[in-house]
């Protein structure tokens, strides 16, 4: 049996619907962002869907903390966090979590997939009986705790709460309920009914899990995102986040009560048995966090780019989502198109906008999935509305009203 011709068959499936995902391979520039250079094409380009949205990953506090805890630390943890490898550096940045977000306790993990993966599957497998009530739009890492548990779960249309409410009050009063949702989700930019999910938490004894990871950093007084600044964290049973888009480096986490974090940490097998963060690492987020906790010029300056960007595509007559958040999708709306258009605008016009396809988005619905930040000049945004412009006359598409 050739396996190698079956692996190539699929592959093939993906070239033909368009599907197909192609790396760029990219070096960025520190101290030069947006500005990287492209290794495919040999050249500069300016990055237009990158997930560091504030530009942290070159924040001179966060670099410095990362030099001198490699100095100081060596280059690895040395071992699972049971094992050797808790630093001194990980427990500061649970603290500052658990603070950022006002709750008793918060648990770092790898990355944001991870910590969805494992908070999520534990829960809902340890808590007999549990049942998931999920999202219809909720993120992949998600998705895959709440399969990995093998709990029941239902999935509610996207941020419909007479759906939601339909399937609460089908489930006994006694059975242990998770609502796991997001506060903005990222490819339609838009934002949960966060106070009214947590009312219907309460009314059905359910708890709630928020995951914040395109929020953490950009909203709230401190960056704690969207329920911070709609002051509702202390509704929420558990607040997940990601350290690897706003604040610029990598890691994900959950804050909730002392129990709850304790309970993942000593049952969830991918934390158990993961190698820990570097320490520079967590050195190098701990001072992001700290910095966005007290300064608000680099989410001030976000909001102001994505204003004059989307003033500039109204302008050009540029077909986008509207939305209340930073992210901006252009909408092209047809597979091949879009990685055509993305092809041209990064050889003919040095920009590097990824093309988002099926699955990751419906298929009739393929975009740009853009995000000014704080280091865009008006330059690169006339520059790169500017390319869209020409290339949309070119290609013959539809114009907005």
């Amino acid at each position: 049996m050739n396996y190698d011709t079956m692996f190539q068959a699929a592959l093939d499936e993906l070239h033909r619907d368009g599907s197909y995902r192609y790396f760029a391979e990219l070096e960025r520039y520190s101290g030069r962002f947006p500005r990287a250079f492209h290794h495919g094409i040999g050249r500069d380009v300016t990055v237009w869907c990158s997930n560091d949205y504030l530009g942290m990953g070159q924040h001179p506090d966060v670099l410095a903390a990362v030099h001198k805890a490699l100095d100081e630390n060596g280059a690895g943890s040395g071992g699972t966090r049971n094992i050797s490898g808790t630093n001194h550096y990980h427990v500061a940045l649970e603290k500052e979590l658990a603070a950022l977000h006002g709750k008793e306790s918060a648990l770092l993990f790898n990355s944001g997939y991870l910590s969805n993966w494992v908070a999520l599957g534990t829960l809902a497998a340890r808590l007999k009986g549990c049942v998931v009530l999920s999202d219809a739009l909720n993120h992949a890492s998600m998705i895959e705790g709440i399969r990995h548990s093998r709990a029941e779960k239902r999935i509610f249309r996207h941020n419909d709460l007479d759906d939601l409410e339909r399937h609460l009050k089908e489930l006994p009063a006694d059975t242990p309920k998770i609502i796991a949702f997001e506060s903005v989700y990222s490819m339609d930019g838009d934002i949960a009914p966060i106070e009214e999910i947590c009312d219907l938490a309460d009314r059905y004894g359910a708890m709630t899990y928020l995951d914040e990871v395109h929020a953490v950093g950009m909203y709230g007084a401190q960056g704690g995102g969207i329920a911070q600044e709609r002051g509702l964290e202390h509704r929420l049973t558990v607040i997940e986040g990601t350290l690897g888009k706003a604040y610029g480096v990598v890691g994900g986490y959950i804050a909730a009560s002392t129990a709850l974090c304790d309970f993942v940490r000593s049952f969830g097998s991918g934390f158990i048995f993961s190698t820990s963060l570097p320490p520079m690492v967590a050195a190098g987020v701990l001072a992001s966090v700290r910095h966005l906790r007290q300064s608000s010029a680099e989410r001030d300056g976000q909001k102001k780019a994505v204003a004059l960007l989307r003033e500039r595509l109204d302008r050009a007559h540029i077909p986008y989502l509207k939305t209340d958040t930073h992210i901006v999708p252009v909408m092209v709306r047809d597979a091949t198109l879009c990685r055509t258009l993305s092809d041209e605008l990064l050889k003919r016009f040095g920009h590097y906008l990824q093309p988002i396809n099926y699955p990751t988005v419906p298929q009739g619905e393929e975009r740009f999935r853009l995000t000014p930040g704080p280091l865009h000049t008006e330059e690169e945004l006339d520059s790169l509305v500017e390319a869209l412009s020409t290339l949309w006359k070119e290609h013959q598409l539809p114009l907005a009203a």
